[in-house]
């Protein structure tokens, strides 16, 4: 890999995010009333975009942003604008990716999205509606009175399937900014995270925004790489990356298959994997070490598996860093959609051999790799497995997803390898993802089994009352 194109600036990329951050500043104080040098946002907006065909739109936009005369219209423009800066920074940065590992890319498959009609107009519209006073208060001017405008709507969208993934959206962004009124009390406000669910909300409120992706059938072996584990107070998500490699002698293709489920505050470590476990047979697989033979399995044009536990098999071992060196190389992405075009959804799998560790005193570790430091993000390594940040701190190879943030790449090891008595022993983010004997996962097991049990009868009770 070559670490010096990941640590070399990117032309262009300050200017787009210099651009993106101005309109997100006007987003704290409203468009309703803009104070002096809040047009500067909007209008920054618009000179990013004036060689686009998004130009003459943003522009009107901009202007009547200015004055506190934007309507509907011209909010989904300057969402639109917003999408699209931080949609060429993913692109910018995908590129350089791309170069850095000399992998291949899969070009756009061109295959339509799925989905069938659109309807529920009506549903869109108050959205969108709703989502527009949100952005003419701005964060500092929202109360239980505005941000309660969202239930009703939430209410009528969720028993919609094709309205499912917008109505979700909206419930999660409304409860944060519920928990955060009134606004003009906020000692910090989440500028960039409240801007970018503001938009793609906005955004997924329009026709054909939200329509499925398009679907196909696929045969052929999995070989898994790791298990990247997002937690929640009240819900869980396991996404497995793997290299998945055709049937039919096809290309191998870069694919992620995810499992989520709801959970207590009380379920944590080692016991969310008893929440998940149901769900994804893939997760007994990628404990075990173990490739999984796929059968006419539903994969989206954007590399997302539809899991289905009758169409995959267990198949034999598949040892982690023989796929990363062997495998991986030649792994094709898929590309992605338009809507999901950010830098925060940047997550390559790569393989790291040779560095050098640098540890500091705040516990915070970096690779050097041919000389150049790449920063390793040792918060994102889940408590669910035997992986922690010593265990980073003294490997000689990792097998990490490249992120991007706050301005420079970073690394978020899934499963690092590092000598014990004289031999190479790898180390699983994933590792009791299908059970564990280590008994600092027998105990979470234990304690969450507890925790469930007690919840269940508990709720058992309530309901029989």
């Amino acid at each position: 890999m070559r670490a010096d194109l990941l640590t070399e600036a990117v032309d262009g990329l300050a200017e787009a995010l210099a651009a993106v951050d101005g309109f997100d500043e006007a987003l704290v104080g409203g468009l309703l009333r803009p104070r002096p040098g809040q047009a500067d946002g909007p209008a920054g907006l618009a000179d990013a975009v004036a060689g686009s065909p998004l130009a003459s739109r943003v522009a009107e936009a901009a202007e009547k942003a200015a004055v506190g005369a934007a309507g509907e219209d011209h909010f989904v423009a300057l969402a639109a604008a917003r999408t699209a800066l931080l949609g060429s920074v993913h692109d910018a940065l995908t590129a350089r990716i791309e170069e850095a590992v000399d992998r291949p890319r899969a070009e756009e498959s061109g295959a339509a999205p799925g989905g069938g009609e659109e309807h529920a107009a009506n549903l869109r519209t108050a959205a969108r509606s709703w989502l527009c006073d949100l952005a003419r208060a701005g964060w500092q001017g929202i109360d239980h009175e505005l941000v309660g405008g969202a239930a009703p709507v939430v209410s009528a969208m969720l028993p919609d399937p094709a309205l499912r993934r917008p109505a979700t959206l909206l419930d999660g962004f409304a409860a944060e900014l519920a928990a955060s009124c009134p606004g003009a009390t906020l000692e910090r406000v989440p500028v960039r995270r409240w801007a970018d669910l503001w938009s793609r909300a906005l955004l997924l409120t329009l026709p054909g925004a939200s329509a499925a992706p398009a679907v196909t059938e696929v045969s052929g072996r999995l070989l898994p790489l790791g298990v990247d584990v997002q937690e929640h107070a009240t819900a869980v998500q396991a996404q497995v990356h793997a290299v998945f490699e055709p049937a039919d002698g096809g290309a191998s293709r870069l694919v992620r298959a995810s499992v989520s489920a709801p959970k207590p505050d009380t379920v944590v470590g080692a016991g969310l994997w008893q929440l998940l476990r149901p769900h994804m047979s893939l997760l007994g697989a990628v404990g075990e070490g173990r490739a999984v033979e796929l059968d006419a399995m539903p994969l989206t044009a954007e590399g997302d598996l539809l899991w289905d536990d009758a169409r995959a098999r267990t198949g034999e071992p598949a040892e982690v860093f023989t796929t990363a060196r062997v495998a991986l190389p030649t792994a094709a992405a898929f590309p992605t959609a338009p809507l999901d075009r950010h830098p925060a959804r940047i997550a390559v799998p790569v393989l790291l051999e040779g560095y050098a560790v640098e540890k500091e005193d705040d516990g915070t570790v970096a690779f050097e790799v041919a000389g150049r430091r790449l920063a390793v993000d040792t918060d994102r390594v889940p408590a669910a497995g035997p992986l922690t940040p010593e265990a980073v701190a003294s490997s000689g190879a990792c097998v990490a997803l490249l992120r991007w943030d706050a301005g420079e790449f970073l690394l978020q090891p899934l499963t690092v390898e590092r000598t014990v008595r004289k031999k190479a022993v790898a180390v699983h983010a994933g590792a009791w993802a299908g059970g564990t004997t280590d008994k600092a996962g027998v105990r979470a097991e234990k304690a969450a089994t507890d925790a469930v049990k007690v919840l269940r009868e508990r709720a058992g009770r309530l309901l029989r009352k």
